[in-house]
C-alpha cells in the first residue's frame, strides 16, 4: 500500500502528520543521547512522532525534543515543565520501588502502570501468593478499579494479569487518558502567486509552492506526487469573459539527497499569458493529485 507523506515533517516537529519513507542512513545514525531519549519517552511518544524523529537530520533532533516537551507542558507560562518533571520523577520512583528481577523497575509492567497512572491508592502485596499454591502477586487499587500483577517465574518480574479483554481495554483507556492530547499540525497545501512585468508590456505568472506544504506518495524509495495547475484570466471590460487559460500537470519525484536539498525551498511553475492592454482578473487553482487537496487564489491586475 502506498503511503502519503509530507516532507515538511522532516523540517521540524511542527509539521507532524505522517512519514514512512525508509531512508536508512537517517534512521540509523541516532546518537547515544537520542537513543536514550526514545527509550525514556517510550510510554508517551506517539508512533507518528517517533517516525518523524528518526527521519530528522541529527542537527534538528534537539529542537524536536524541546518541542516534544513544550507540547506537554500544562502551564507554559512557568519556567518549570511540571509534566516532564513528574514523568522523570515517576521513573526514578519506579526504579526504587520495583528492584526485584533483572529488568529495571521502570521497564516492568508495574513500573509502566506506575508511571502512566501514578501510585495506587491501595497496594496489597502477597510475596507468597494468596495461598500456598499461588504465585507472588500484587493488587493495586485506583478507587474500585483493581490492577493485578503476578510473578509467574518467581524471579521478581511481575507481569500484568489481563483479567479479560474488557479489563485490558479499560486499563488502556485510563493510560491514554492520562497522556496529553498532542495534536499534530496538518500540513495545508498553499502557494505564493506573483506577477512580474515583462518587456513589451506582458506579465509572467509565477506560482511558488513550498515543498514542506506538498504531500507525497512513497514509491520505489522516492517521494512522488503530481500537481495540477489551472490558470484562468478574465477581462474586466468584456463582462468577465475568459480570455486565456492554462492547464498543466507536473510530476514531482525526489530521492533522499533531493529532499535534503529542497527542505526550505519552493517548487516554481511559470506561465506567460498573451494579453492585450486592459484590466484583468486571474484565478489560479492548484491541486495535489496525491491527496486531492486544493488551493485557490485570485488577483486583479492591469496591462
Amino acid at each position: 500500500m502506498k503511503k502519503i507523506i509530507s516532507i515538511g515533517l522532516i523540517i521540524g516537529f511542527g509539521f507532524l502528520i505522517s512519514i514512512s519513507c525508509r531512508f536508512s542512513r537517517l534512521e540509523n545514525d541516532l546518537s547515544v543521547k537520542h537513543k536514550e531519549f526514545l527509550s525514556e519517552v517510550r510510554y508517551l511518544i506517539k508512533k507518528k512522532e517517533k517516525k518523524v524523529f528518526r527521519k530528522l537530520p541529527p542537527a534538528e533532533r534537539e529542537e524536536f525534543i524541546e518541542e516534544f516537551w513544550k507540547k506537554r507542558d500544562p502551564d507554559p507560562a512557568t519556567e518549570e515543565n511540571e509534566f516532564k518533571d513528574a514523568y522523570y520523577t515517576r521513573i526514578k520512583e519506579a526504579n526504587h520501588l520495583f528492584q526485584e528481577g533483572a529488568t529495571p523497575g521502570w521497564l516492568q509492567d508495574r513500573g509502566r502502570i506506575y508511571i502512566l497512572i501514578g501510585p495506587p491508592e491501595i497496594r496489597n502485596v502477597y510475596p507468597m501468593g494468596y495461598s500456598f499454591y499461588d504465585r507472588p502477586s500484587e493488587v493495586w487499587y485506583y478507587g474500585f478499579f483493581p490492577i493485578i500483577f503476578v510473578d509467574y517465574s518467581y524471579v521478581g518480574n511481575y507481569e500484568l494479569l489481563p483479567i479479560s479483554a474488557q479489563y485490558v481495554a479499560t486499563l488502556m483507556r485510563h493510560q491514554m487518558g492520562l497522556k496529553p492530547d498532542v495534536k499534530m499540525e496538518k500540513v495545508i497545501l498553499d502557494f505564493d502567486l506573483n506577477l512580474e512585468k515583462m518587456a513589451g508590456g506582458q506579465v509572467q505568472v509565477k506560482v511558488k509552492i513550498p515543498y514542506k506544504n506538498i504531500w507525497f506518495v512513497e514509491e520505489n524509495e522516492k517521494l512522488e506526487t503530481t500537481l495540477s495547475l489551472n490558470i484562468e484570466v478574465f477581462s474586466a471590460l468584456k463582462k468577465k469573459m475568459k480570455v486565456w487559460d492554462f492547464n498543466e500537470e507536473y510530476l514531482l519525484s525526489l530521492d533522499q539527497s533531493e529532499i535534503r536539498e529542497n527542505l526550505d525551498k519552493s517548487y516554481v511553475i511559470s506561465a506567460q499569458p498573451e494579453l492585450v492592454p486592459g484590466n484583468y482578473t486571474m484565478k489560479v487553482l492548484l491541486e495535489n493529485k496525491t491527496d486531492g487537496t486544493k488551493a485557490q487564489k485570485t488577483i486583479k491586475f492591469d496591462l
